[in-house]
C-alpha cells in the first residue's frame, strides 16, 4: 500500500502516534540533558545556564577512577568476548558436532536470564573458586578488576555470537569452498575470505559488547572489589546517598558514550547490507 492510498485521518493518527512514542522514548533524556547545565543544587530545578557540574566532574577524582576502571573492563572486556563470541558463531554455523544442540541454547542462556540471577550466579562462582583455590594453593584471591571482565565477558559473548552469526548466515559458503580449491588451508580461508567478510558483523558485536559492559550496574556491583568500582556502580551509590546536579552531568556523558557506540553499530549493520545488495546486483 503506497503513502498516497491512505486516507488523511489514518495518515494523522499514524503521524500522532509516532510523535507520542518519540516523546515518550526522549523527553527523559532531553530533560536530563537540560538540567544538567542547571545553576540549582536541586536536580530537578531550573537556575540559570552553567557549566559548573561539569568542571566538579572533571576535578573529581573518584569520579576520573571509577571511569578509568570502566574504560579498562570494557576494552578488555570486549576484545575476549568478541574472539570467543566470534569462535563460537563459527562453530555453529560452519560445523556440525555431538551437544550441538545443548551448546546452542546455553549460549544464549545470559540474553534471556534477568541480571540478577546472572550476577547471583557469577557471585557464587567466584566465591567457591576463590575458596579453593586458597584450599589447594593457599592464595587469598578476592574480588576485583578480573572477576569485573570474567562476568562481563560471559554475558557479552552471547551478544557477540548473535551478530556475528547473523552476518555467517548471510554469507556464500562457496567462497571458502573456492578458496579451498585453490589449496588454501582452513586458516588461510579464514583470514582472506572469511573474516574480511564478517569483519562488519564482528566490529558490530564488539561495539554492542562494550556498550554493554560500559552501562552494566547489577553484575558488576555483585563481583566488584575494593578499588574496582566502575562508573554506573558509582553513579548507583551516588543515588542512594541523596540525588546531585552532579548525577545528572555523569549521566548526559555516560548517556553520549552509550549513543555513539550504538551509532556506530548501527552504521556498520546499514553500510553491511547496502554492500549485501550491491554484491547481489
Amino acid at each position: 500500500m503506497s503513502g498516497r492510498s491512505i486516507a488523511p485521518t489514518t495518515r494523522w493518527l499514524l503521524r500522532s502516534n509516532s510523535a507520542l512514542v518519540i516523546a515518550f522514548l526522549y523527553a527523559p533524556i532531553i530533560l536530563l540533558a537540560v538540567y544538567s547545565f542547571s545553576g540549582s543544587r536541586i536536580p530537578g530545578e531550573w537556575g540559570g545556564f552553567t557549566t559548573e557540574w561539569y568542571a566538579r566532574l572533571f576535578d573529581d577524582s573518584r569520579i576520573q577512577k571509577t571511569i578509568g576502571v570502566s574504560v579498562r573492563v570494557a576494552l578488555v572486556s570486549t576484545v575476549i568476548a568478541t574472539v570467543l563470541g566470534t569462535m563460537s558463531a563459527l562453530a555453529l554455523e560452519r560445523f556440525k558436532f555431538r551437544g550441538r544442540r545443548v551448546f546452542d541454547a546455553l549460549l544464549y542462556l545470559p540474553i534471556i536470564i534477568p541480571d540478577v540471577t546472572m550476577a547471583v550466579m557469577m557471585l557464587m562462582f567466584f566465591t567457591q573458586a576463590f575458596d579453593l583455590v586458597d584450599l589447594l594453593f593457599g592464595l587469598g584471591l578476592s574480588k576485583g578488576f578480573a572477576t569485573i571482565v570474567v562476568s562481563h565477558v560471559a554475558f557479552n559473548i552471547a551478544f557477540v555470537s548473535v551478530v556475528v552469526r547473523a552476518r555467517i548466515a548471510g554469507m556464500d559458503a562457496t567462497l571458502e569452498q573456492a578458496a579451498a580449491d585453490l589449496y588454501a588451508n582452513r586458516w588461510q580461508a579464514f583470514r582472506y575470505v572469511t573474516l574480511p567478510l564478517i569483519a562488519p558483523g564482528v566490529l558490530g558485536g564488539a561495539l554492542l559488547a562494550i556498550t554493554l559492559s560500559l552501562d552494566d550496574v547489577v553484575v558488576t556491583q555483585f563481583v566488584a572489589g575494593p578499588g574496582s568500582t566502575t562508573l554506573p556502580v558509582y553513579v548507583f551509590s551516588l543515588i542512594r546517598k541523596g540525588v546531585t546536579p552532579t548525577i545528572n552531568a555523569v549521566s548526559v556523558i555516560m548517556l553520549l558514550a552509550s549513543l555513539t557506540l550504538v551509532a556506530g553499530s548501527v552504521a556498520l549493520q546499514r553500510a553491511q547490507a547496502v554492500r549485501g545488495r550491491t554484491n547481489s546486483e
